[in-house]
């Protein structure tokens, strides 16, 4: 079954080899080094370079409309035959709304609730970069339905690294049915 594997930098290339993933996501500081592990081909890589904040503030580059809609539309290109890893530096903020996001985004009948929830059962530190899931929520007409769940999960608990977590990724659909 395809699924979602979240976890922090230090756990990359343990995750994708270990998962057997096809696709990757980094959502991380723009200069930060990732070395891209060989499983993963360059097209199916998708980097996007920002700060884990929910507010810009100066010197730093916030998270923005056009990074969650590039974002948005790596997750719809991802043909789910084989696992997708979303990596940040902790594992704990952006991978984690990167994660809910693609979840909405693949199975748009669930509830965001019961998505959210899910996470915070998988991943007790898991803190979703609000900013994140409010560009998302805009992006796909949720009407603060996004945003309310990842409100009502709150702040996951202290930890200096999250501990890697799986979501399962419904089959997509075949054209015509």
């Amino acid at each position: 079954m395809p699924a979602i594997h979240v976890c922090p930098l230090s756990r990359l290339a343990d995750t994708v080899d270990r998962v057997g993933a096809s696709h990757l996501a980094t959502l991380i500081n723009a200069g930060t080094p990732v070395p891209r592990p060989a499983a993963i081909s360059p097209e199916n890589h998708l980097f996007l370079g920002f700060n884990d904040i929910t507010e810009p503030v100066e010197g730093l580059v916030p998270p923005s409309a056009a990074h969650v809609a590039a974002f948005i539309d790596f997750v719809q290109a991802w043909d789910r035959s084989r696992p997708m890893v979303i990596h940040c530096w902790a594992g704990i903020s952006r991978s984690t709304a990167g994660a809910f996001i693609a979840a909405c985004v693949m199975d748009p009948d669930r509830p965001e609730h019961d998505i959210a929830d899910e996470i915070r059962r998988r991943s007790p530190s898991a803190t979703p970069n609000l900013r994140l899931v409010r560009f998302a929520d805009d992006h796909l007409g949720r009407g603060g339905r996004m945003v309310a769940a990842i409100e009502a999960i709150g702040r996951g608990c202290d930890a200096f690294e999250g501990v890697p977590f799986t979501i399962a990724a419904p089959v997509r659909a075949a054209v015509g049915r």
